[in-house]
């Protein structure tokens, strides 16, 4: 049998245990409330980047570009006899060209002057009777001048068009009496690939906010070709991954094209005046452009500001006619398709 003075002291130790559990639950309760579910945690942000175009002083850099084109012209189908047969004329562009890029003044907060040269100029064409050597050939030796700005937009270019007019001029027969005559060539090509050497990095519209993993921003850039017309490309960048090399960090920028409208007036065609062209394409007229797609890859070093490697393709697809055709109650309207590619590799000193 229990005392009274046991009986108490129960009841007291009772009291304490309830006082002790009670406030242990409305300790987790508290604890609970105060700590975030790890299912509506946010995900720490992606680390931002900033692409600057930096050129050391008396630092030289030095590219090779290559501007490759695989031409298809299809007529359709011809019978001859009993035979039917399919029609279609295949040829070939390909340019590869050398240039260094020394830097005459630096200023990172203003305008860095950029002295470019041509070291070296190879040019072949297949699939195709005219025999004649391609104006690029003059750009072998020629230097000309860019002024950039810390994100690679040129701010200058009245060297490089200066340039591609003199170099354009060389496409012509130096021999006729009457209308001028134009071989091909491939000057545009060295238009397109110095006219918008950093349009990945200067197209971006707020450079001074950075960018980070997944972001995208859109530009223009033109579309060299064999006759002439003047496409556009409207082109799609994203920044698709920045990973790490021994160089440091790089990131990746691809790109996407589709066809865009004609080419802004400022871009240059590097010809003036009325002529005629030689070859398969001085032959058609009325040129319409049915559609173009491609993409592109871009490695940029961060830490450097520079290139790595840069590779464009794509495919232009176009429908034109012949003005001896012109009038005939079945007119051929041949397709051609361009297989276009531009690539860019920095190359060791």
């Amino acid at each position: 049998m229990i005392n009274k003075g046991r009986m108490a002291e129960l009841k007291t130790i009772r009291t304490l245990i309830l006082v002790f559990v009670t406030l242990a639950f409305i300790g987790c309760n508290e604890l609970k409330e105060t700590q975030p579910s790890p299912a509506v945690q946010t995900p720490p942000e992606k680390e931002k980047v900033f692409l600057t175009v930096d050129f050391q002083q008396g630092k030289k850099l030095r590219y090779k570009f290559v501007s490759n084109r695989n031409i298809t012209v299809d007529w359709g189908t011809t019978k001859k006899g009993s035979k039917t047969s399919r029609n279609i004329k295949r040829s070939s562009e390909r340019a590869e060209m050398v240039f260094s890029y020394r830097p005459v003044e630096v200023d990172t907060y203003g305008l860095t002057t950029i002295e470019v040269k041509c070291e070296s100029v190879k040019t072949n064409r297949s699939g195709t009777s005219t025999t004649s050597r391609d104006a690029l050939r003059h750009l072998r030796g020629k230097t000309f001048t860019l002024k950039i700005n810390a994100v690679g937009a040129i701010k200058d270019y009245s060297s490089l068009r200066e340039l591609a007019y003199q170099v354009g001029e060389k496409a012509f027969r130096d021999n006729t009496t009457s209308r001028r005559i134009k071989d091909p060539d491939m000057v545009r090509d060295f238009i397109a690939t110095q006219w918008f050497l950093w349009d990945t990095i200067s197209s971006v519209p707020k450079p001074s906010e950075g960018l980070r993993e997944g972001q995208t921003w859109q530009s223009q850039l033109s579309v060299p070709l064999p006759m002439l017309i003047k496409p556009a490309r409207d082109v799609v960048y994203t920044l698709k991954q920045i990973k790490e090399n021994e160089k440091g960090k790089i990131a990746v920028i691809k790109s996407t094209y589709s066809l865009g409208e004609p080419i802004p007036k400022r871009w240059p065609l590097p010809y003036e005046g009325s002529f005629m062209m030689s070859g398969q394409f001085g032959f058609f007229t009325r040129y319409k452009v049915l559609s173009l797609k491609g993409s592109g890859e871009q490695l940029f070093d961060i830490e450097a500001g520079r290139i790595e490697r840069d590779r464009q393709n794509y495919s232009v697809e176009l429908e034109t006619s012949s003005p001896m055709l012109q009038g005939k109650s079945e007119e051929p309207k041949p397709k051609t398709i361009i297989r276009q590619s531009i690539t860019m590799t920095m190359l060791e000193d």
